[in-house]
């Protein structure tokens, strides 16, 4: 990448493939002090393992925090670091609305897999404009469970699911395209590519932070999925025309 800009092989790659690899987006430094923070996080909240139901029973664990932004303030200045928001602005444009923020710790010699699966069925929107950008606080090699993916498959648009956790059996993980990422990579993807990962087989953890991301002028088709911090404005404006009403007004409404 050129600076914090995508050239426009970048973003050709993105709307092909669905997804785009960005190497290096933070330094090791960088990377390791919100590793840091993102194990705090872990050990304040206590147990919160998020295996998904479709892969229970094999003694998986991961931990997992939505809206870490009110956990740590450091990740409340990483939301609009312009590295991460003019990607963001590159692929959706400029005008980039948070969703929501969930980090995930898999542990050393068995945290969990995720199966293939689109993020859409969890909240569906209008124009598709719903992207997701994973930031990589240690490394990530295949042994750890990094990202798979099926490179194009957001060109076919939202799939039948199977499930609560609304996974793809007909997508075989082992046949996805593996991404191996370093400490401070990032990754872009449409929330309608399929993808998953594997087992963290090593002896490390695997810490991610997912910024879910869409343009404010994309609406939900349903209302689920809400966070905390759902509609604060990372880059650009919101366009939407909303007559003003006070907070206590609208939670009394």
């Amino acid at each position: 990448m050129g600076g914090y800009y995508l050239s426009d092989c970048e973003r050709a790659s993105f709307q092909e493939n669905g997804y785009l690899f960005v190497p290096g987006l933070l330094n090791r430094g960088e990377a390791g002090i919100y590793q840091a923070e993102c194990h705090a996080i872990a050990e304040l909240t206590g147990e919160t393992d998020a295996t998904w139901a479709s892969v229970r029973g094999g003694g998986h664990r991961i931990a997992h925090c939505h809206d870490v932004q009110f956990r740590s303030a450091a990740f409340s200045r990483l939301l609009v670091d312009r590295r991460l928001t003019a990607v963001a602005q590159g692929l959706i444009g400029p005008n980039v609305e948070l969703h929501h923020t969930k980090m995930f710790i898999k542990p050393p010699e068995n945290g969990s897999p995720f199966p293939m699966h689109q993020d859409y069925p969890y909240f569906p929107h209008q124009r598709h404009s719903m992207i997701a950008a994973i930031l990589h606080f240690d490394d990530a090699p295949e042994e750890k469970g990094c990202l798979r993916v099926v490179p194009g498959s957001h060109k076919l648009g939202p799939l039948p699911a199977v499930g609560d956790d609304h996974h793809l059996p007909q997508f075989p993980l082992e046949d996805a395209v593996p991404i191996p990422a370093k400490a401070g990579d990032a990754i872009f993807m449409s929330y309608l590519l399929v993808h998953g990962s594997g087992v963290n087989r090593s002896s490390e953890p695997r810490t991610t932070l997912l910024v879910q991301m869409r343009d404010p002028e994309d609406q939900p088709l349903v209302d689920k999925h809400a966070s905390r911090g759902q509609g604060m404005m990372l880059a650009g404006a919101n366009p939407r025309r909303e007559a003003f009403q006070f907070a206590w007004a609208r939670q009394s409404a």
